[in-house]
C-alpha cells in the first residue's frame, strides 16, 4: 500500500525540480562566467557575475535579428499548423471519408523518417522548382514556415485527434437543428470544447519549429536565419565560446516561458469550460 506521508511527496517533489531545474542553473553559471574561469577554476557556485557575454550578445545586431526570424517563424508556424490541424480532425471525425483511417495513419508516415532523408529533396524544391525569376522559397521566413508544416502537422493531426473524437456529435446536431451553419458549428461549438487540446498542440509545435535546427540550417544562410543555427556559430576553428553560447541559451529561453505562460493558462480555462458543457 502506497505511503501517505507528505513528507514523502515534499521530498520527491523537491527532487523532481532540482533534477529538471539543474541543468538550466548549470547553463546560468557557464553563461557569466569568463572563458578562462571556465577551465581554470571549474565550479557550480557563483562567485561572481560577469555579464559581458550577455552585452555582446544582445549588442550583436546579427543575432538580434535570428531571434526575430526564430520568433517570427514559430509563431507562424505554430498558428498556421493548429488552424490545418483543428480543420482536418473535424472532417475527420464528423464525416465518413473514403479510407479516412488510412488518411490518418498516412499522415504519420512524415514524421517516421528521420529529416536528413528529406535534406536534398527540399533543397532542390526550394532552390529550383518553386522559384518566381529571381525569388526563391531559399532562405525565406515563409520557406521555413512551410516547410515546418511538414513534419508539424501530422504531429498535431494526431495530438488533436481524440480532443475533437471526444467531443459529442451530439452537439453538432444540435446547433444544427438550431439554424447553425458548419462554419458556426466549428467555431462557436467544436473550438470552445477543443481550447486544451489546441493549446497543447500549439505549445508543442511552437518549441519544435523553435529548436528545429537542422532543416534551418541547410535551408537558410542569412535572411531567415533563427537563433539555434546562430549557436553553431560560436563553434569555430580557433576554439568554442562556450560563455557566449550559454548566454545566447539562456536568452532563447525567455520566449519560450513567455508563451508556455500565456497559453497555460488558456489551458486551464479552457479544461473549466468543457467540465461545465460536459
Amino acid at each position: 500500500m502506497p505511503s501517505r506521508n507528505p513528507l514523502i511527496y515534499v521530498a520527491l517533489w523537491l527532487l523532481l525540480s532540482l533534477l529538471t531545474l539543474f541543468p538550466i542553473y548549470w547553463l546560468f553559471v557557464i553563461s557569466v562566467k569568463p572563458a578562462v574561469d571556465l577551465f581554470t577554476t571549474p565550479s557550480l557556485f557563483l562567485d561572481a557575475i560577469y555579464w559581458k557575454n550577455y552585452v555582446n550578445v544582445i549588442g550583436n545586431e546579427t543575432l538580434r535579428g535570428y531571434m526575430l526570424n526564430s520568433i517570427i517563424i514559430s509563431s507562424c508556424n505554430a498558428l498556421l499548423v493548429t488552424t490545418l490541424a483543428f480543420l482536418a480532425c473535424y472532417a475527420l471525425s464528423r464525416y465518413d471519408l473514403p479510407g479516412k483511417e488510412n488518411i490518418f495513419f498516412w499522415t504519420i508516415t512524415n514524421r517516421m523518417a528521420p529529416a536528413a532523408v528529406f535534406l536534398l529533396p527540399f533543397f532542390l524544391l526550394f532552390t529550383q522548382v518553386f522559384t518566381l525569376g529571381e525569388w526563391k522559397l531559399y532562405d525565406t521566413k515563409i520557406g521555413m514556415i512551410l516547410l515546418y508544416c511538414t513534419f508539424n502537422l501530422p504531429f498535431a493531426i494526431w495530438t488533436l485527434r481524440p480532443t475533437i473524437d471526444g467531443i459529442p456529435k451530439e452537439l453538432d446536431e444540435a446547433a444544427t437543428v438550431d439554424g447553425a451553419s458548419t462554419w458556426q458549428v466549428i467555431s462557436e461549438v467544436i473550438f470552445p470544447l477543443a481550447r486544451p487540446g489546441l493549446a497543447v498542440t500549439l505549445i508543442l509545435t511552437w518549441v519544435f519549429a523553435w529548436n528545429e535546427f537542422l532543416l534551418a540550417a541547410t535551408l537558410t544562410s542569412f535572411n531567415a536565419r533563427t537563433i539555434t543555427t546562430g549557436l553553431s556559430e560560436y563553434v569555430t576553428t580557433t576554439g568554442t565560446e562556450w560563455g557566449a553560447m550559454a548566454s545566447i541559451a539562456v536568452i532563447t529561453l525567455i520566449p519560450a516561458l513567455i508563451i508556455f505562460s500565456v497559453v497555460q493558462r488558456h489551458i486551464v480555462a479552457g479544461l473549466t469550460f468543457g467540465a461545465v458543457k460536459e
